[in-house]
Parts: C-alpha cells; sequence; structure tokens
C-alpha cells in the first residue's frame, strides 16, 4: 500500500487495486500539488464537511465516477449533485471492496458554507480508520485532542496516523505528541498546518518531539510504502 500527502488535509492512499483520496482540497490550496483535471481515484472519503475538507469532491466524483463515503449528513447532502454516495456514522464500519472503513469520533465542527453565503450542517465530524489487507491508516481529521484516543489505540494496530498539528483550529503540535503516544502508531504524519497563517508551524520540530523513527514529515507529493 503506497500513501502520499498532498497538503492541509489531504491524503493519497492506492491499494494496489484502488485509488483513494480523502479529504481533497485543491483548487483553492496553494500548498496542493494535485490537479483535478488529472486526478485519477476511485473512493473518496470525507472526514467533515468544511469547504476546505469537502474541496473539489464534487467535480472530481464526477469525472472518474467515484464512490464518496463521508458522515451521514454530508453525504446526503454531496448527493445531491448525482454522485455516488456511501453514508456512514461513527462508531460503524463498512466492507468495502477495497479495504474496511471505519468511522471514529472528532471534536470540531462541520458545516459547508455555499457560494451564496449559506452555511450548511452537515452532521457530526470523524476520523477515518482505513484497513486493507491487515494494515491500518488512521486519519484523525481535525480534532482537538480527547481522552479516548487512547482506547482507538488499544483497539486498533496503527500503522500509520495522520494528525493534524496546526493548533487553532485544531490541536496543536504538544497535544498530537500526546495523540501518537496514546494511539501507539507505528508512523505518524503531520496534517493540516501551514495553509493559513493562523495554522503556521514547523513540521520537522513536531516530528522531532515524538520517538525515533516515528515521525515522518511528508513533504508535499512526498510518497510513503506500508
Amino acid at each position: 500500500m503506497q500513501v502520499s500527502y498532498h497538503g492541509h488535509s489531504a491524503v493519497q492512499v492506492s491499494t494496489g487495486t484502488k485509488k483513494i483520496i480523502i479529504d481533497p482540497f485543491i483548487n483553492g490550496n496553494e500548498l496542493s500539488d494535485l490537479e483535478v483535471a488529472n486526478l485519477e481515484v476511485d473512493v473518496i472519503i470525507l472526514t467533515h464537511g468544511h469547504n476546505d475538507h469537502v474541496g473539489d469532491t464534487v467535480e472530481i466524483a464526477k469525472k472518474n465516477n467515484a464512490l464518496v463515503i463521508a458522515p451521514y449528513e454530508l453525504a446526503v447532502y454531496i448527493g445531491k449533485n448525482d454522485i455516488k454516495i456511501h453514508p456512514m456514522n461513527i462508531g460503524g464500519a463498512y466492507q468495502f471492496d477495497f479495504g474496511t472503513v471505519k468511522l471514529t469520533q472528532a471534536f470540531h465542527g462541520s458545516s459547508y458554507e455555499e457560494q451564496d453565503g449559506t452555511v450548511v450542517y452537515t452532521g457530526m465530524p470523524s476520523g477515518v480508520l482505513l484497513t486493507v489487507n491487515g494494515q491500518t491508516i488512521y486519519h484523525a481529521g481535525d480534532t482537538a485532542l480527547f481522552s479516548d484516543m487512547k482506547m482507538i489505540g488499544e483497539r486498533n494496530s496503527i500503522d500509520l496516523a495522520f494528525l493534524p498539528i496546526g493548533d487553532n483550529l485544531t490541536m496543536g503540535p504538544e497535544d498530537a505528541v500526546a495523540a501518537a503516544d496514546w494511539l501507539k502508531a507505528k508512523k505518524v504524519v503531520p496534517i493540516h498546518y501551514n495553509t493559513f497563517p493562523a495554522i503556521k508551524q514547523d513540521p520537522v520540530k513536531f516530528t522531532d518531539m515524538l520517538p525515533k523513527d516515528v515521525g515522518v514529515p511528508l513533504k508535499v507529493g512526498e510518497k510513503l510504502e506500508l
């Protein structure tokens, strides 16, 4: 399995049979190295409804006839654009042909702002546990530190965790270090930083606070083999 980071919280996963992207914020994201027109994906997974995470989902889904997996209210809302959806809820898991997706809780907000300024509530925010061929990736989404991360770490053998470190809107580096400890992930990649001035952080400084060989400060477009 191959994973890559693409700025903000966008992550791509190639299982060998399917191409998956999580939170595809591309247009409007100055850190992104992707182009929607050239992107080929089979599955889109969304953690919550904020515009900087839903991003270009509709355009990508229509172009690729991709399946969108998202928290229930967000999936239903997005599905009005005549795209394939699979609604889920926190605590629920589903076995897809590429692997298992389970949504975890996240402490954040979730709403989508339309072009006319209308704000639409899109249900509860979530994290994602993606398990493929016995390997598990945890994408925490946007979240504060919360004590049930200990339970997530105890109940799952996490090979790779993507954790937000930006602070201000999510947990910051110090809390993310605690999260990494509780999750017991073999590898940890920082996300959700440097996109906006309010979330400016040094990813290397963060990974240096983790145990040796655990932190991986992936550069935009860089790939990691699992």
